[in-house]
């Protein structure tokens, strides 16, 4: 697997990528061939990272701050 830029473009009715050619030969992408792409834009990718923790922590964001807190600079 490897991560790259890709740039849209209208092509008819609908939107295609253009893959850069050093990933299609390192890759060893060629025509007609069948690949998956996984498509973040570049500003959801933190949002999506760590939207997966929402809702898993039992205790607020704050509780957590005032927690770290205590342990570092408490005596």
């Amino acid at each position: 697997m490897i991560e790259c830029e890709a740039m849209t473009r209208k092509w008819g009715n609908s939107i295609g990528i253009t893959i850069p050619k050093d990933v299609l030969d390192k890759e060893h992408i060629k025509e007609d061939e069948k690949i998956k792409i996984i498509i973040i834009k570049p500003n959801q990718a933190l949002k999506k990272t760590f939207g997966m923790l929402k809702g898993r922590w039992k205790k607020s964001t704050d509780e957590i701050k005032s927690e770290m807190k205590k342990e570092l600079y408490d005596d």
